[in-house]
């Protein structure tokens, strides 16, 4: 149990200790018959293993297990035995084929991966927006659907903490309806760095009117995707409109 549960703390670093062990031991299996089984089969093999790792170590994972798998068949299974050197063209060969075939099986593995991932993401965030709008649209009161934003903001973008100002207040790097960050007048690359802290605002905007802001407090160097960061502000502009609403609703009822 405490194993099971320390591979799924470190995935990574268990993923990169199978990804050196598992070849090594796969290619020495073949040693007892090397003689009579193809280099080639052992090869394909290898390839297969491969082929697992990049789906369950991720690229990193599959480069890695090429890698070795590369190196432990020239010392196993390639003559001169045991050495890294190999003296015939053919072994030659397949170590160059295994390295190219197990470099292209990561790479369709990681796009298949992010491609399912992204087919996931659209259907949550699909599922977001239509939340957001059925409880404008229900008359929710105001203070339970900012509340849900927040925790909606908090699940989309990773963050450390959400809460809602009517006041703009001191300025912090605007995430805009595209996607982008500016911050301190630049863009800031949070594909790759996260949104930038302390903190961060999403303003509340209805019409170019402003009605507020979300102060977003995110986690340090947890990158965030453009298309994150554009349902989220697509969420608040949802809410700004159910804010607009009843901020004219007060004006009403005191000139009456």
């Amino acid at each position: 149990m405490r194993l099971l549960e320390n591979v799924r703390t470190h995935p990574t670093l268990w993923s990169l200790a199978a990804a050196l062990l598992l070849p090594p031991g796969a290619a020495a299996s073949f040693v007892p018959f090397r003689a009579s089984f193809t280099n080639v089969g052992a090869a394909l093999v290898l390839v297969a293993l491969i082929e697992g790792m990049a789906i369950v170590g991720r690229r990193l994972g599959g480069l890695v297990t090429t890698v070795s798998a590369a190196v432990w068949f020239d010392f196993f299974l390639a003559p001169p035995y045991e050495r890294f050197t190999i003296s015939h063209r053919p072994d030659l060969e397949t170590t160059i084929s295994l390295v190219v075939v197990g470099i292209v099986v990561t790479e369709l593995a990681a796009r298949s991966r992010r491609h399912r991932r992204l087919a996931s993401d659209e259907s949550v965030y699909v599922a977001t927006l239509s939340k957001a709008a059925a409880n404008v649209a229900a008359g929710v009161d105001s203070t339970q659907v900012i509340a849900d934003t927040c925790a909606t903001l908090t699940k989309i973008l990773s963050l450390r903490e959400c809460h809602f100002e009517t006041e703009m207040g001191t300025p912090y790097a605007q995430i805009h309806d595209d996607g982008s960050v500016i911050h301190v007048g630049m863009r800031w690359p949070a594909d790759d760095y996260g949104i930038p802290g302390p903190q961060s605002q999403i303003t509340c905007r209805w019409r170019h009117e402003e009605l507020g802001r979300f102060v977003v407090t995110p986690r340090p160097g947890v990158a965030v995707s453009q298309e994150q960061r554009v349902v989220a502000v697509a969420v608040v502009n949802v809410v700004a409109s159910l804010a607009h609403a009843q901020k004219h609703d007060v004006r009403a009822r005191g000139q009456r």
